[in-house]
């Protein structure tokens, strides 16, 4: 599974980092789904070694600015790169209304197939490759996380054992995987002899903005991967004049430390944490580390990585 960042910034994008998007691979698929679309994802998606025509669902966590402006230029790109592929949005109350309104004013006939469908906390939802529940947050607005998990691999045929036997591969192979027993040399052969233990799927969580990340409760326990923003440091929020609901890096790490979360990749990075300025990303890392000894990872806007199936994450 290949996660490409392709905005990170919280609120606005700098020079550095475009706004909130996220492009989520599966092995042995021929589609790519979006979770968020910032401003100019489109730019980043050109960008990257994703294509347009291969995306088929997108995902809004909620209905601030940084993370769906950038719907309406996607969409209409879609359709001068001839990429007519049906195409699913996902997102809260709000996101149809914003839809059909900016493609009824601007007059857009997209020429493909365009669903859009609105959620709300607890709703499941089910795909080739995973199932998907909604988990609600803790903003401004109403916030959401994707809670992902992976369908376990359940008809893995021991080749070897086959082989030993002087079975190659062949059609009689997919039998054993759909669970039929074949006739080989006058000898049945059991599925279920052949068929490897079921090998588990992954899971991880995609959260939007969210002040609380202990409001994901148990479903942080044993999870392979977190996506999680990080806005602030702890002494940073603590003198802002105004508060705002976001998450700071000592929570953060305090919480996933206490559900056992094997990695974390931070994201929604305040602007003030850059290259020029006197703190940088180092300072939301080391607070985090401080606090949480699993796999970290604070990402940059192209940044790949893998989760395998060993629940490590690897930056490509």
């Amino acid at each position: 599974m290949k996660l490409t960042f392709l905005g990170t910034s919280a609120g606005k994008p700098t020079k550095e980092r475009n706004v909130s998007a996220l492009g989520v691979e599966f092995e042995q698929d021929n589609k790519w789904y979006l979770f968020d679309c910032g401003e100019a994802t489109q730019h980043q998606i050109m960008r990257s070694r994703l294509s347009s025509g291969k995306l088929e669902t997108i995902f809004i966590t909620h209905m601030h600015g940084d993370h769906y402006y950038g719907l309406p230029g996607l969409l209409s790109s879609k359709k001068l790169d001839t990429a007519f592929r049906p195409l699913t949005v996902y997102g809260p109350k709000g996101i149809k209304k914003f839809l059909e309104c900016v493609l009824d004013v601007s007059l857009a006939n997209l020429g493909y197939e365009l669903k859009i469908i609105e959620f709300k906390a607890d709703d499941s939802f089910v795909f080739d490759k995973f199932t998907l529940k909604v988990l609600a947050l803790e903003h401004s607005v109403e916030s959401f996380a994707f809670y992902i998990k992976e369908n376990d691999i359940t008809n893995k045929i021991n080749e070897k054992k086959l082989r030993a036997m002087g079975l190659e591969p062949s059609a009689l192979y997919g039998k054993l995987q759909k669970g039929n027993n074949i006739i080989l040399q006058g000898k049945e052969l059991k599925a279920v002899d052949f068929t490897l233990e079921p090998i588990p799927g992954r899971s991880l969580i995609i959260a939007g903005d969210n002040c609380r990340p202990d409001i994901l409760g148990r479903y942080l326990e044993e999870i392979d991967l977190l996506v999680h923003e990080c806005t602030y440091t702890q002494e940073d929020y603590d003198h802002l004049q105004v508060k705002i609901m976001h998450t700071t890096a000592k929570e953060l790490g305090m919480v996933v430390q206490k559900r056992s979360v094997k990695n974390l990749i931070a994201s929604h990075i305040n602007p003030r944490y850059n290259k020029n300025s006197t703190e940088g990303v180092e300072v939301l890392y080391n607070e985090i580390k401080h606090n949480y000894k699993g796999r970290l990872f604070i990402a940059n806007d192209f940044d790949i990585y893998r989760l395998g199936r060993n629940s490590i994450v690897e930056k490509l």
